[in-house]
């Protein structure tokens, strides 16, 4: 067995940036996409994994996992989380979840029932997430 090629990070930044794909990149330094990809988080060039289970704590079933109570969470965690995502897609999520705490609303799941609206307890889910997501949005200073 030979010895594993190695990645250069430097110009494995350098080429990206310039927007060589995976693919280039991998057949430039001789190893898989796999290992592209390696490279890639070892010299941090990847974006870390968006993590939704703090605003879907569920075991979400299949059909309910696009729906709008799911999306508009999602929506919410990424924002929360630093990312960007579409204006019209964070304005949803907002008044979706403004409409929810205004009216004294939280959301709940059942799989067989899917999400639906029930009356907020002291905890509401659905602030507690709007609120990581405002803060996110708050010019800082």
């Amino acid at each position: 067995m030979g010895r594993k090629p190695l990645v250069d990070h430097e110009e494995l930044a350098r080429l990206a940036a310039e927007g060589w794909s995976n693919a280039d990149l991998a057949a430039h330094f001789g190893v898989t996409e796999s290992g592209i990809l390696q490279a890639k988080r070892a010299a941090g060039l990847s974006k870390r994994m968006t993590d939704h289970s703090r605003a879907i704590p569920w075991k979400l079933n299949r059909e309910h996992n696009q729906s709008g109570p799911a999306t508009n969470l999602r929506n919410l965690s990424a924002v929360a989380q630093g990312r960007t995502i579409p204006k019209e897609k964070l304005n949803t999520a907002l008044r979706w979840a403004n409409r929810l705490v205004e009216n004294g609303l939280d959301i709940a799941y059942d799989p067989g029932r899917g999400f639906h609206e029930v009356p907020a307890a002291a905890e509401s889910h659905v602030a507690s997430v709007l609120a990581d997501a405002l803060a996110a949005l708050e010019p800082p200073g």
